[in-house]
């Protein structure tokens, strides 16, 4: 009897520990998450810091995979992403607005991972573009709101990342 309850213990420490782990893919031990949100087709954005070194990476793609990861293995990445940014105060009566942005490039596109707010009609958005260098088309894959996690203002406070001054409206 007890080696039956220690044997059903065990599967259920390995099945919490192995479900666990491959729905983690996207966050790595030693991780933190700096700002994530889901997709509206299902897929996950995340941007993650090392606490070990600091370092920042881009992660999207589902539970069960990663898509894409930049910069993969790089010792210096904060060099990699810039963050910039645009705030208009002031309201509604002169259309207020509030654009962040963390970019990078790689292999002839750029990401744009946005988070942006407009007083005129309350509006927020969150997303990334990929832009492509040569031909200049964007495609926008927009984000959830409700399942965003941080937020992109953080980087305008922390010195986290240098301040670039593009602004992709």
């Amino acid at each position: 009897m007890i080696f039956l309850k220690l044997r059903w213990s065990l599967f259920f420490i390995l099945l919490v520990v192995t479900t666990g782990s491959f729905a983690q893919n996207l966050i790595l031990p030693g991780e933190e998450v700096l700002f994530s949100f889901e997709t509206r087709n299902g897929k996950k954005l995340t941007l993650n810091k090392s606490k070990a070194d600091n370092n920042i990476v881009y992660r999207f793609g589902t539970k069960d995979k990663v898509e894409f990861e930049f910069p993969g293995k790089s010792k210096s990445s904060r060099k990699d992403f810039k963050y910039s940014f645009y705030m208009r105060g002031g309201g509604v009566q002169n259309e207020g607005m509030d654009l962040n942005y963390v970019y990078f490039s790689n292999n002839g596109f750029k990401y744009v991972v946005y988070e942006t707010y407009e007083a005129v009609g309350n509006k927020q958005e969150i997303g990334v573009k990929i832009i492509n260098l040569k031909t200049q088309k964007t495609t926008d894959i927009k984000g959830d709101l409700k399942t965003r996690k941080g937020t992109l203002t953080d980087f305008r406070f922390n010195k986290f990342l240098e301040i670039g001054d593009e602004l992709f409206e």
